[in-house]
């Protein structure tokens, strides 16, 4: 680990005073403190901003929920209105690391951290994400738990997130507070396909803060789950997953929101099987087809071609479940 300087931020101008300066936000630490070890992050400034008041969660005027970048994962996952309005994402903040962990992560830290491959986290393997124009190593290695959908020459990396997935799927906001003032980003503009510049991640500018994931208020009833699927159940990340959540009135699907996990380099939101949802009944014979669209435009590599068809099922398990007809 290379040395680095180590600050508290007693409050939010603090913070932003030293983020604006190059300084890096820690506050579990779960994933940048591994990384530093591994000598993958070599930050000069750490501060602290667990004193920061971010830690609430709260129903928005509209029936909607806001959540704080500090609320741990263990206590937005046990809190009841998250329970009761949204059990998508209880369910994949308990399907997440280990109890340890989500004791210790926060939400904000989740959604920033940085991807499991390992030839990132190997600092003599070529990776454009860790060291842009070295090349990306895992195209043609060892590449099975790589991404098949969102990729590019550059990085096939994927986002290792499930809580993430769950807020692609909600069409959630990030409310971001920095030296030019507050601002919202949707989800699935925060974080970025690699594209040509694989190394910018997020859509953050220098010294912003995440102050809170803001989830909109959607139609009720809503009926909503995550389903992960994994090479062990112990601790273990998403070889694919998938988030639903459907409004059905009336007998018809008013509403669908879903997303994927563990085959996108960023959470993968399914548009095209919301489309073929809306205005359908929920019945058997619906759910395959909607399903193979969870797949299109997927470029699989030479070991990960099984992911294609392993997305598809875990989508239809997925929208049995949530729909009821299972």
């Amino acid at each position: 680990m290379y040395p680095f300087a180590f600050t508290k931020a007693s409050d939010t101008r603090e913070a932003l005073d030293a983020g604006r300066r190059g300084g890096r936000y820690i506050a579990g630490g779960t994933t940048l403190v591994d990384l530093m070890r591994e000598t993958v992050e070599r930050p000069e400034t750490l501060v602290d901003i667990s004193r920061l008041p971010l830690g609430e969660v709260t129903v928005t005027e509209r029936g909607g929920l806001r959540v704080g970048a500090l609320v741990s994962m263990s206590e937005a996952a046990a809190h009841p209105k998250v329970r009761t309005l949204f059990p998508v994402i209880s369910e994949a903040l308990e399907l997440s690391a280990s109890a340890q962990l989500r004791n210790m992560a926060t939400l904000g830290g989740n959604i920033m951290q940085r991807t499991r491959c390992t030839y990132f986290r190997d600092v003599t393997a070529d990776c454009n994400k860790r060291d842009p124009g070295s090349g990306c190593a895992a195209l043609h290695g060892h590449n099975r738990t790589h991404a098949i959908l969102g990729t590019s020459d550059h990085c096939v990396a994927t986002h290792p997130s499930d809580v993430a997935v769950a807020f692609a799927a909600l069409e959630a906001r990030v409310r971001l507070l920095g030296p030019d003032g507050e601002r919202q980003v949707p989800f699935t503009d925060f974080l970025l396909r690699p594209g040509n510049t694989p190394q910018h991640e997020q859509a953050l500018r220098k010294g912003e803060l995440i102050t809170a994931v803001e989830i909109p208020a959607h139609p009720r009833p809503l009926k909503s789950g995550y389903l992960k699927v994994r090479d062990r159940q112990s601790y273990e990340f998403a070889l694919t997953s998938a988030a639903v959540a459907l409004h059905v009135r009336g007998g018809v699907i008013r509403e669908a929101k879903v997303a994927a996990g563990g085959v996108g380099t960023v959470p993968w939101k399914l548009s095209a099987v919301e489309r073929h949802l809306i205005g359908e009944r929920p019945a058997e014979s619906l759910w395959p087809a909607a399903a193979r669209l969870a797949a299109d435009g997927a470029r699989p590599l030479r070991h990960n071609e099984f992911k294609v068809e392993l997305l598809k099922r875990t989508v239809e398990r997925q929208l049995r479940v949530v729909g009821g007809t299972k």
